[in-house]
């Protein structure tokens, strides 16, 4: 079906085409029974770049799941899931989403949306209950016929959640899943794609361009295209680690721990950027603890794009507080009186240690890289966005050409718990 086409349909065909997207959907969303290995799947990867249709495709395929609607399904599945990063990104994405649940069905077809009780229930009677990948443990006990997963590779608790779920998905003569994601090269999608079980579409930003904001396309699409960042967010490739980078998947993989012992020092350490205007740096801010024993354990990435100065020095002290730290560490080659004002207006009694970088941001991070060698960092729990920075952090910094901002903000909080100065005077000069 051509959008040529649908131009010069009259309304009343347009409105009926609206609502059948087998009829309207790419090739990468098209409906297909063999796996893999040629014969029937029970997971379906879809891979792809931001824009992509992976949201509209899950919503599409969850709907035609509940209703029985071919070649989808044929018959109606009573008991389903949808798994979100978190339960927010399950509500405001996969349900409430321009592309959601809700958007995505006909008004006489709609489900009703229980927010309270974290259900969709459809006319038929079909059920749908919303999880979070952020509590595991919630997937035990429930049991279906079917589930949608968005965005995978970007769960916490990726191997938790979804090793959970499958254990859930027991009803029925044939229980599927579906995962949408934009793909990052992690353990858990490396095996699916390895999984003879498993149907593999992929799709590029651009299969999806005619619906896309001409913006986007010039802004985003223009900017990134070819890079390492491109080929993976808007190509939807899995980008293996680069050569020169400082650290590997496999390496950050193996210090992964759920929980941090007692940590008798923690520090929330901040890399400020140099403007908050669109396109500019993130904000790094990241947290870290170290133990006796000189065993250091990064906590949280609150790291953030487009911050005013107010803003980022009140989620670096709220951070802060909330994990009790002993202080906070800023850089302030650029800009130090500024970082020093926002951050007094914020909690003029909060602990501040200021550091000044005189070394290149690679000879700072090697020290940093030889303790994850040794075995002496842990990451609790997940970190995608930056964990893929430590991966793609070589010699010449990113392969984007942007900086690496949280991998700075974790350089400045384990080298700061190496120096015993940190907790000392009120001025230090690290590396």
């Amino acid at each position: 079906m051509t959008t040529d086409w649908l131009a010069q349909a009259n309304l009343q065909a347009q409105l009926r085409l609206q609502h059948d997207f087998a009829a309207l959907a790419h090739r990468h969303q098209e409906h297909a029974e063999t796996g893999n290995n040629g014969g029937p799947w029970t997971t379906w990867l879809s891979l792809g770049g931001r824009g992509a249709g992976k949201t509209r495709t899950g919503a599409e395929w969850l709907r035609a799941m509940a209703l029985g609607l071919p070649p989808f399904a044929h018959r109606a599945h009573g008991r389903l899931a949808l798994v979100g990063e978190s339960w927010s990104d399950a509500r405001d994405v996969m349900i409430e989403g321009e592309s959601g649940i809700l958007n995505v069905s006909p008004r006489a077809e709609r489900p009703q949306w229980t927010a309270t009780r974290k259900r969709l229930e459809w006319p038929n009677g079909a059920i749908a209950n919303v999880y979070s990948a952020e509590e595991p443990d919630a997937l035990r006990g429930p049991q279906f016929e079917a589930a949608w997963c968005d965005e995978l590779a970007k769960w916490r608790y990726a191997e938790a959640a979804f090793d959970t779920l499958q254990f859930g998905l027991r009803l029925g003569d044939r229980p599927r899943q579906l995962i949408t994601t934009t793909p990052r090269p992690l353990p858990i999608i490396k095996r699916l794609l390895t999984d003879p079980r498993t149907r593999v579409t992929r799709a590029p930003t651009q299969a999806n361009a005619a619906f896309l904001a001409p913006a986007f396309l010039d802004a985003v699409v223009g900017r990134y295209a070819g890079t390492r960042m491109g080929r993976q967010e808007l190509s939807g490739e899995l980008i293996e680690d680069r050569p020169d980078a400082l650290w590997s998947r496999a390496r950050i993989e193996a210090c992964r721990v759920d929980a941090a012992p007692d940590l008798p020092r923690i520090v929330v350490a901040i890399d400020p950027p140099g403007s908050s205007k669109p396109g500019a740096d993130a904000c790094g801010i990241v947290a870290a603890g170290r133990t006796e024993n000189d065993m250091y354990f990064v906590l949280e990435d609150a790291s953030a794009r487009g911050l005013s100065p107010a803003a980022w020095a009140h989620k670096a002290v709220a951070l802060y507080r909330r994990l009790h730290a002993d202080t906070l560490v800023a850089e302030v080659n650029m800009g130090g009186e500024m970082v020093r004002a926002v951050l007094r207006e914020v909690d003029s009694e909060v602990p501040l240690r200021e550091v000044h970088a005189t070394r290149g941001k690679y000879l700072r991070a090697e020290p940093v890289a030889a303790l994850y060698e040794q075995g002496r960092v842990k990451h609790v729990g997940a970190f995608p966005e930056l964990e893929d920075e430590m991966c793609d952090f070589g010699l010449n910094g990113l392969s984007s050409g942007r900086s690496p901002d949280r991998l700075d903000a974790l350089v400045w909080a384990i080298t700061a718990m190496m120096s015993k100065r940190t907790f000392g005077g009120p001025r230090i000069r690290l590396l």
